[in-house]
């Protein structure tokens, strides 16, 4: 699938100034078993990120809790500088095993694990910070003040929210201009479709975190096989499709660590699922 490019699933500008392909890449599996510690294959992480902008894939979403800290330094070692690449990360849950993560929402702690992924990303400044969860245990107006304070100390340029409600962006957005929002949304999984309408009333770029449902939009039991098979493709590869006609502020980063199925995700930026009936 040599000639798949992610640039033709259009673009958008994340905070009205910084132009991606709206078919990106997520880094999440590039850790190991339970997103925890290095991949079983660090080479084959590192070539597998090395050909993403040769599909034109310009966005990657990573985090660091991915691994934790692994995601961030494979992504380093592989595209420094990021010559025309923008990578995201996050900060706000923490790690104290395989498959266990707990929110940190504190405010120091938010600002020092933003200016960790400084050095471990080598930049001057990361271009798209979110804050991975809400705290439930610290006052959520500390939390923004802290987003903010990064904002203003040039650490981040854009700021984005992670599974949030309508009225919790409303909230943040007194404090900094809420560029992107990353909630769980798939064809199967609609629950945050008020948030979607929001975020594309108000120039918010979408982020759908899970949109192949970890692989239940993949198989033969997916709700799209039946037309997948009429038009000889994948039902994830319809999956996708679906996301990216959904709205134009939709961001998909469907994430894996072969480079065959990376390719055959962005081959979805040529699907016409117009004919598609996924109510």
């Amino acid at each position: 699938m040599s000639n798949v490019n992610a640039s033709r699933a259009g673009t958008f500008r994340i905070g009205g100034d910084l132009e991606v392909a709206r078919l990106g890449y997520g880094a999440l599996h590039l850790t190991g078993p339970g997103n925890w510690g290095p991949p079983a294959d660090p080479a084959g992480a590192i070539k597998l990120l090395r050909h993403l902008p040769r599909i034109g894939v310009n966005f990657i979403d990573t985090a660091d809790s991915y691994g934790p800290d692994v995601s961030e330094e494979l992504i380093r070692e592989a595209l420094h500088p990021y010559d025309g690449m923008v990578v995201a990360t996050k900060a706000g849950l923490v790690r104290d095993g395989p498959d266990m993560w707990r929110p940190d929402g504190r405010p120091e702690h938010l600002i020092a694990q933003a200016k960790r992924s400084l050095l471990k990303l080598g930049v001057d400044r990361i271009d798209l910070w979110h804050l991975h969860r809400i705290d439930p245990q610290v006052p959520t107006g500390e939390q923004f003040a802290a987003v903010r304070q990064l904002l203003d100390e040039g650490i981040i340029r854009h700021a984005g929210l992670s599974q949030v409600s309508v009225d919790q962006i409303k909230a943040a957005q007194q404090l900094f201009p809420v560029s992107t929002v990353q909630n769980l949304y798939n064809v199967a999984n609609r629950q945050s479709e008020d948030v979607l309408v929001y975020c594309e009333a108000n120039a918010i770029g979408f982020i759908p975190w899970h949109p192949l449902a970890s692989g239940g939009l993949s198989g033969t039991q997916s709700p799209l096989d039946n037309f997948a098979r009429r038009n000889s493709l994948k039902p994830s590869q319809v999956a996708l499709a679906w996301l990216l006609k959904r709205s134009p502020v939709m961001l998909p980063i469907p994430g894996s660590g072969n480079i065959a199925h990376v390719e055959e995700n962005i081959a979805s930026a040529d699907i016409d699922v117009s004919n598609l009936n996924a109510d």
